[in-house]
């Protein structure tokens, strides 16, 4: 296999590759790392025997996103206030032209999904990304992680029912999705509690990430009063120099925040029965860097 073909064979996987990557660990930065480090073992590798290059360039990921996600909870690292995954643009392109497929795509790669995902094992981890997001056999799985396919179905199944029984009930439809979006924004930028309170569900939970570095709550709100008045009270304080932006973030429609042009927040909504189920707020700058040339 040459250079060139080794190159653009790379390419050709590379957004299943950071699709597996980012899945595994919530960040955009750190999936990127995994995805270079993957190009610079396939590169150097003997390719001479590769029958199939897809699965052999998930393997490498896979593990090499492991092995960073370990690495990250074995540092104990404490997190200030409630975490969220950092927001990831997303555009499934003309690669995925099924309907179903993208819908599942879109499904894992959630906020609130990625948040149960925190919750489970490295190994449950990969195992529940590689099998429910991207649809490898259990024999091709328990290959990449070097583990006996009938383990492999024990992690798949441990994690599934650990992810439906924390999985947030919410509408994927993104036309409801959107237009509740926008009436969120017009309530919440004007300050209109009474309105809010029509959009928002009685037991609606507001999940703020500053990584203590800005504003946000330091706990979970529960309740649409509580969540009304919160988002009542930011909009009286204001922010300068305030602009929206409407983007598609983990396949799903949300609120670009700036604020003299630069990002200050990102909102986004889980909407089921025709109301807001939870509210999540990105502040954390270290989150928002890659937003900036959205």
């Amino acid at each position: 296999m040459s250079t060139d073909t080794a190159t653009d064979l790379f390419e050709e996987h590379r957004p299943v590759l950071f699709g597996v990557a980012y899945r595994m660990l919530g960040r955009v930065a750190d999936a990127e790392d995994v995805v270079q480090d993957g190009w610079l073992r396939w590169s150097a590798a003997d390719r001479s025997d590769v029958r199939a290059p897809r699965a052999y360039l998930v393997r490498i990921v896979t593990r090499l996103s492991i092995d960073r996600l370990q690495q990250i909870r074995a540092r104990g690292e404490s997190y200030v206030g409630p975490w969220l995954p950092e927001p990831c643009v997303t555009d499934f392109g003309d690669g995925v032209p099924d309907t179903a497929e993208r819908a599942v795509l879109a499904d894992t790669v959630s906020l609130a999904v990625l948040v149960v995902l925190e919750s489970l094992s490295p190994l449950e981890r990969a195992v529940f990304v590689l099998r429910e997001a991207f649809g490898f056999p259990f024999a091709d799985i328990a290959a990449m992680l070097d583990r006996a396919e009938p383990a492999v179905r024990q992690l798949a199944g441990r994690a599934r029912r650990h992810v439906e029984e924390r999985r947030p009930r919410y509408e994927v439809d993104p036309a409801s999705r959107r237009d509740l979006t926008e009436r969120f924004l017009a309530a919440a930028g004007g300050g209109d509690l009474g309105a809010l309170m029509e959009l928002l569900a009685p037991d609606v939970r507001l999940v703020g990430d500053s990584g203590g570095k800005a504003k946000a709550p330091l706990r979970i709100l529960e309740s649409a009063d509580k969540v009304g008045r919160f988002l009542v009270g930011v909009a009286r304080q204001g922010i300068p120099d305030l602009t929206f932006r409407a983007v598609e973030v983990n396949a799903g429609p949300a609120l670009l925040v700036l604020s003299g042009g630069k990002p200050d927040s990102v909102f986004q909504l889980d909407v089921a029965d025709g109301r807001i189920q939870a509210v999540y707020v990105i502040r954390n700058p270290d989150k928002l860097y890659a937003l900036a040339a959205v």
